[in-house]
């Protein structure tokens, strides 16, 4: 009776996802630029430790986490009861519910048990970005309070110690399994290494796991049923690009109902999903909709290596049979540009999501073609809103999944807005305004620049410049501080980019603004060529005058094999503004 049930209630959510999505594309066409994403699933009022344990109930047998490069496999039943030792060895290092915990390292096994045993535990998790230099690691930890701190003994050839001795000289002072007191982060009194090596100052993990009785780990799991939904769970740090990093900070609600609806929407409610997850865990792309989605709904997590290699992940997905592939649109053209690609068995992919950074048509093609994956979802999000707001369905053409980033997420409102804060008429560019269960709480101990984003009704300013069809469907133009202006007229970069996407001799493109003595600005692209391309640059100037208003064709033309990047594959346009500017000789023409 119960299977019944369930067969017939995931028919209905089929029904539900599709109805909603068709009809904004046949019977009601938007006039105005405002829509609200559907409402017949309902919210889930658990918190990320009671969501563990609904899916040990239903799924406990399945694998839960694949780390290929520790060769580890774990079923849900295994992975939380490692959680649940960790969650009861955190608690012995006088952690107590609401003090925060960072995490700093690569992708691991241990990441993830960090990641669920802070929630089981009442703990506050601190997603700590793994390339902070000293002076970013000391402001992340001092911004937030950090009281513990889990640490990888490397990354990229860094010594993480060595790293912690700069920002906390007295670690040497300190005997091995000794809490510390620290005077540029008074906050700090524990550090976790992940390390067999003792380390002066520090403990070491595997004791920190080993250290719960059977006592304190019943007492985790009877905890569950007091931590309530709407207390933060997760900490994430925004890229700082524009200034120091804001400390993003994520409720259990939040994130538990992001990553179930979204799995929803992808189709992992009707079958059992590998899901391939080369992202870096501390972004929220990886940590909610790849290790929390897939657990909501069942599915195996897989990790194919410490930080992104196209290779390993083609190789995992080859291996370990994966259905599901996620990445940024630069980490798919890096897979897909394999030279050896044909010799890994992809045809198990069925699906996965793309998103982090503007995706473009001919990648997205590119996906589907050559990695096998006819239901790649295209997504938009920030960290701020946990992190989805728009959405492809898996039943969209591939031309509007590759053209748009879907629509409005389940239970989340849109809005376009001009500068007199007005909402706009459809295919009209403006800021984009998102409310929802999905907005984040607050950014951590900055109620100024909280206030900023979120206003008194509860709209989320995202900063991003983005169009709404008639059906619904949104397209992000760019940033609105990316916007530029030349002489006058406003130039959205992804206009520009779009149209030099589909030419056949060029992989990338990437617009910017640069000063001009004149105009203010002038428009600037780097673009990355096919190897064997001959194109010069007249011949795409003329490309783009044939489709673009005049004002929108690119002066400048950097032809480039490599991008200024961040750790999560986004293109860093502050640092190829900064090159051009440098290169070209500009500074003297600005303003």
């Amino acid at each position: 009776m119960f299977k019944l049930q369930r067969q017939i209630l995931n028919s209905s959510l089929r029904a539900v996802a599709f109805s909603s999505s068709q009809q904004s594309c046949s019977q009601g066409k938007y006039q105005q630029s405002y829509v609200c994403g559907p409402g017949n699933t309902p919210l889930l009022g658990m918190t990320i430790g009671q969501l563990l344990d609904k899916t040990v109930e239903k799924h406990g047998d399945n694998e839960a986490v694949v780390v290929v490069h520790q060769n580890v496999r774990k079923t849900y039943q295994e992975l939380r009861a490692d959680v649940d030792r960790l969650a009861a060895g955190l608690t012995n290092m006088n952690l107590k519910r609401g003090d925060r915990v960072g995490i700093w390292g690569p992708n691991s096994y241990e990441w993830i048990l960090a990641q669920w045993a802070a929630s089981r535990a009442g703990l506050i998790l601190v997603s700590v970005n793994p390339s902070y230099q000293p002076l970013e690691l000391k402001y992340a930890l001092n911004q937030v309070g950090v009281k513990a701190l889990i640490a990888a003994e490397s990354f990229r050839n860094r010594d993480y110690y060595s790293i912690l001795h700069e920002v906390v000289p007295e670690l040497s002072d300190f005997d091995h399994e000794q809490f510390i007191k620290s005077r540029e982060i008074p906050t700090l009194e524990t550090v976790i290494m992940l390390s067999n090596t003792p380390m002066r100052g520090t403990f070491r993990f595997q004791d920190v796991m080993d250290s719960g009785t059977n006592s304190q780990i019943a007492a985790i799991y009877e905890m569950q049923n007091k931590i309530q939904f709407d207390e933060p769970a997760n900490i994430q740090f925004t890229s700082g690009t524009t200034g120091n990093p804001k400390g993003a900070t994520l409720s259990h609600h939040n994130i538990v109902n992001n990553a179930y609806l979204t799995g929803l929407r992808i189709g992992y409610h009707q079958q059992t999903h590998r899901v391939c997850l080369p992202l870096p865990l501390y972004h929220c792309f990886a940590s909610v909709l790849g290790v929390m989605c897939s657990s909501a709904h069942g599915a195996a997590v897989v990790l194919p290596s410490p930080v992104f290699s196209a290779r390993e992940a083609v190789k995992t997905v080859s291996n370990e049979r994966c259905t599901s592939l996620y990445g940024t649109p630069t980490m798919f053209i890096d897979m897909v540009n394999l030279p050896d690609l044909k010799e890994y068995d992809v045809t198990s992919l069925q699906t996965g999501l793309m998103a982090g950074a503007p995706c473009l048509k001919s990648v997205v093609q590119s996906v589907v073609d050559d990695l096998h994956m006819p239901d790649v979802l295209v997504l938009y999000g920030m960290t701020e809103t946990s992190p989805v707001t728009f959405a492809c369905y898996v039943h969209d053409p591939l031309e509007v999944r590759s053209s748009t980033v879907g629509f409005p997420a389940d239970h989340t409102e849109v809005k376009v807005v001009n500068e007199e804060n007005e909402i706009v008429a459809i295919d009209t560019p403006g800021e984009l305004y998102t409310r929802g269960y999905s907005t984040m709480l607050k950014y951590w101990n900055d109620e100024q620049k909280t206030d900023e984003v979120i206003l008194q009704d509860r709209w989320f300013r995202t900063g991003d410049v983005a169009t709404i069809d008639e059906n619904g469907y949104g397209q992000i133009v760019g940033r609105v501080k990316d916007m530029l202006i030349r002489g006058g007229e406003n130039v959205y970069p992804r206009e520009v980019e779009d149209v030099l996407q589909t030419h056949s001799a060029i992989i990338e493109a990437y617009v910017i603004g640069v000063p001009d003595e004149r105009l203010g600005e002038e428009v600037c692209v780097w673009v990355h060529l096919q190897p064997d391309a001959t194109v010069t640059e007249e011949e795409l100037r003329t490309f783009c005058s044939a489709q673009m208003a005049y004002y929108k064709v690119p002066r400048y033309w950097l032809f480039r094999h490599d991008f200024p990047k961040t750790i999560t594959g986004k293109i860093q346009k502050y640092r190829m503004k900064e090159i051009t500017v440098e290169e070209l000789q500009l500074t003297n023409q600005s303003r």
